[in-house]
Order: C-alpha cells, then sequence, then structure tokens
C-alpha cells in the first residue's frame, strides 16, 4: 500500500519556516514514493485560531508549490471521533475521572522530588461529572519505544510519564488523543514531525495501542515516526519567532524565489547524493529518503540562503526574471503585491525601458525586493544619498571638476556606453584618478547613489539630456 503522510499546522501565526520544513519532507516523501500528501488543519484552538492565518498557511504552501492530494480537513470536523474514542478508552477502563486541581496537586507535591500529578484518584473510582477531567492510566511498569526512521529506536521509561489529562471537564478531548485520532480517522502510514514532538510520541502510542484493544473499535496498524532534526539559529538555539526571522511569508515578501526557498530547505537536515547544493526539485523528489535525514540540528543560516537565492535569480532567462520582478515594479498588473509598493506611479513606470534595464541588475541582485532601490533612477527623479553626495562632491573639488568637465565632454560625443567609457577614462585620468574615483561623482549625481546596475549601460538608457541635467544639478546643488 502506498504511503500516506500528513502535515497539520494550526492556523495560530504566520508560516513558519520549520512548519515548512516539514510540509516539504512530506511532500517529497510522498511524491517520491508516490504515496498520498493531505493536508490537515489543527483549528481546535478556538482562541487562538484565525481565518488569516489559516489562508496564509495554505498561501505559502500554494507560493512553495506544495499541492496536497486530499484535504484541508478540519479537525473540527473531526470532533465526534474524538469523543468516540475517549468513551471507547473510558469504557475498557484506560482512562478515569479525577477531580483534583492544580491547587491540591502542586501542595500534595510541594516537597516531592518528582514533579507532576501524583495518581492520586487513579484508584478513586470517582463518578464523571462537570468537575473532573479524565485521566490516562499511564502503565506503571515497563517502557515505550518509538520506532524512529531517522532515530533508530527511543526508549521512554513509563514511570517518568504521569497520567495525563486526555479530556477536560467540559468534554473538550485535549491534543495528544484528538491527533492520533485524526491520523487513525484517515489512515496515515508515516507521521514526519518536528524533533520537538518526540518526547509526546509515548503518549500517542500508549493510547494508540489502548484503542486497538477497545471492544468495537478497529484495529489500526500504528503509523512509522520520523521525526525531523530541529532548526536552530547562529546561537545554536531552537528558532524563535521573537527574535528570528521565521515567517515565510516575510521571505516572499522580501522577494525570495519558490524554487530557491524550497532548495534551501531539503537541506536542513539532508542532503542529495551529489552533494551540490542548486538542486532542482525533480532531483529532491528522485533522491529523498527518509532515512537519509540527520537528526542533527540545522542550522538556518539567512546568508546562505540569500546567496541560493541570487544563484537562481542569475540563472534564469530574462523573460522569466522581468516576469518574477512584476510585483515589485509593477504590482498593479500582478495578482500577488508585496508589502511595499515601489517608489513611482503606474504612469511614471515605462514597462519596455524596464525591460532595457533588467539585464543590467539581474546579475547584481541576491532578492526581488531589492530591485525598486537599484533601478529607481530611471523612473523617478533622483534621491541623492546625502553621505554618498558629500563624501564624492560636496567637499571633494576634484569630484566637483571631474563633474563640470564631464558636462562639457559629454555634450558632444556619440552617446553609447563605449564611449562614455572610454571619456571618463581619459578625464580620469587627467586629473589623476583611476576609473573607480572618476566615475564615482558621476554614478551619485545620475542615480544618487554609490551602488547599482553598470553606470556607462544606464547613462546610455537614460539619455544625453537627462543625464547632463542631472550632473548640472548636482553642481549647482555644491553652488547652494
Amino acid at each position: 500500500m502506498a504511503p500516506r503522510v500528513r502535515f497539520a499546522p494550526s492556523p495560530t501565526g504566520f508560516f513558519h519556516v520549520g512548519s515548512a520544513r516539514t510540509s516539504l519532507f512530506n511532500w517529497l516523501y510522498a511524491r517520491h514514493t508516490g504515496g498520498t500528501f493531505v493536508l490537515r488543519i489543527e483549528d481546535t484552538d478556538t482562541e487562538r485560531n484565525r481565518d488569516e492565518w489559516q489562508a496564509g498557511i495554505l498561501s505559502a504552501m500554494d507560493w512553495l508549490g506544495l499541492s496536497y492530494d486530499e484535504g484541508p480537513y478540519l479537525q473540527s470536523s473531526l470532533i465526534g471521533d474524538h469523543t468516540a474514542a475517549a468513551e471507547a478508552l473510558y469504557d475498557a477502563g484506560h482512562l478515569y475521572a479525577c477531580d483534583c486541581t492544580r491547587e491540591a496537586i502542586d501542595e500534595r507535591k510541594k516537597d516531592a522530588a518528582k514533579p507532576g500529578y501524583d495518581g492520586f484518584c487513579r484508584d478513586r473510582g470517582l463518578p464523571r461529572s462537570s468537575q473532573t477531567a479524565l485521566r490516562f492510566a499511564v502503565p506503571r511498569d515497563g517502557e515505550t519505544v518509538v520506532h524512529d526512521v531517522i532515530r533508530g529506536d527511543v526508549t521512554f521509561a513509563n514511570v517518568n510519564y504521569e497520567d495525563f489529562v486526555v479530556v477536560r471537564p467540559n468534554g473538550v478531548v485535549l491534543y495528544p488523543l484528538a491527533n492520533l485520532v485524526d491520523d487513525r480517522s484517515i489512515r496515515i502510514s508515516d507521521v514526519i514531525r518536528g524533533e520537538d514532538l518526540l518526547p509526546t510520541t509515548p503518549k500517542q502510542i500508549m493510547m494508540w495501542e489502548a484503542l486497538n484493544n477497545c471492544a468495537g473499535v478497529e484495529a489500526v496498524p500504528l503509523p512509522r515516526y520520523a521525526h525531523l532534526p530541529m532548526l536552530v539559529n547562529e546561537q545554536r538555539k531552537k528558532l524563535s519567532k521573537r527574535k528570528d526571522p521565521v515567517a515565510v511569508e516575510s521571505y516572499r515578501d522580501q522577494g525570495y524565489l519558490p524554487e530557491a526557498f524550497v532548495n534551501y530547505l531539503a537541506l536542513l537536515g539532508w542532503s542529495p547524493r551529489s552533494g551540490e547544493e542548486l538542486v532542482s526539485r525533480d532531483v529532491l523528489v528522485e533522491q529523498f529518503a527518509l532515512e537519509d535525514v540527520s537528526h542533527s540540528p540545522a542550522f538556518f543560516d539567512v546568508k546562505k540562503l540569500t546567496h541560493l537565492n541570487g544563484e537562481y535569480l542569475r540563472a534564469m532567462p530574462l523573460e522569466t526574471f522581468i516576469e518574477a520582478a512584476r510585483p515589485w515594479v509593477a504590482p498593479w498588473s500582478s495578482s500577488w503585491r508585496p508589502t511595499t509598493p515601489p517608489p513611482w506611479s503606474e504612469r511614471e513606470f515605462d514597462e519596455d525601458l524596464f525591460a532595457r534595464v533588467a539585464p543590467l541588475v539581474q546579475e547584481r541582485l541576491t532578492t526581488l525586493g531589492e530591485v525598486p532601490a537599484m533601478v529607481g533612477f530611471f523612473f523617478t527623479e533622483v534621491t541623492l544619498d546625502e553621505a554618498a553626495f558629500e563624501k564624492t562632491i560636496g567637499s571633494d573639488p576634484l569630484g566637483q571638476t571631474m563633474l563640470a568637465v564631464a558636462i562639457e565632454r559629454f555634450g558632444g560625443l556619440t552617446w553609447s556606453a563605449t564611449t562614455l567609457h572610454e571619456a571618463t577614462a581619459e578625464l580620469g585620468e587627467a586629473l589623476g584618478l583611476a576609473l573607480r574615483k572618476a566615475q564615482a561623482p558621476i554614478r551619485c549625481a545620475v542615480t544618487g547613489t554609490l551602488v547599482g546596475p553598470p553606470l556607462f549601460e544606464s547613462l546610455e538608457i537614460l539619455g544625453r539630456e537627462t543625464v547632463l541635467t542631472r550632473l548640472h544639478d548636482a553642481l549647482a546643488r555644491v553652488s547652494a
């Protein structure tokens, strides 16, 4: 039987990069084995769940190309199954009623060496009521073994687990049971999830096996488990939602490519047989195996991701690059728009001009979000970087002289990148300046900054009139 795997996020915030990696590894395993990838939304946390978070998960998965075969199932629609499972466990004696308050437990355990619930109500035989929770009677002896594809057999002593609450006094079935019942209901064969959930797995195995022995309940084989390595930051600490850049939506907004993002996520705990870093989606699907996933923590390195994204951008065919940049340069014509609009209006933007400019910037980008700042001087008035202006023109007499002689020389030469380059080099040499120093005041006056696309090709595209006007304006600023 082909494997059935699931991704089961809770819509309580932005789509975390760790969740995206979990989703990807489930998707890759399903595609590699010819199995089924199921999406289940765990939406029963009504206090924290929001519709926009759920929409964000679906949108981000679509952006990454992680198409699911079934779903999205809503956990809230399976509440009847959760309740039926709890009833079966209670009838079979695996659950018992407990009326202990947290204060009472803490008082009894204040001098105890071992924390947690002490089993006070286990043998009291309390009747169920609106004041009692239902706890699972953990076997007092023995151990529970998690057969993990990535980590091997992981053994947990049952004595280290307290009798945990399964059903609250208000009748709500808690996550450990609800989660496994959902997996049973939709016949999940392989549970691929984060390492942080490994310690809760013995609870689910205990209840799964108990359910299999309940009267009237179908026996369902345990799934295979695979717990993915933790993602860590530069300090090798678990990624923090508050301190680390973990929202997938923000990377999309900054202009990372989904192909690069998927490629990078796949390398967090796994690597292709070739050892290469740039790996196509087809190769990922072909080579992925859970047995090859490492159990060591994986460093989520934004610098490495950014470098990889730049590699993907430079490898794009020009027409593909132009289309990919559209949301950042012409959002009014795009179905999706980044948070920050470009500094020009639809009226000011010129499609043909951008097509001419695109080859100049494609080689210098690491994200698509950098495009507007790099090409803005083609579409709007120049906004001078004050520090750059002061350094190259305002307090530099040679820079001012360079602008003056460039105005004179540029006015009469044949207008091309080659002749502009040659003229600037000659003028700089006459002033004792290397080309890098000679072109700096020209770049600052014309583009407003000292970084950007190739200068002379940009000057050719801008045209003589615009370039000379900006050179004049920069000199006039010095006089003022």
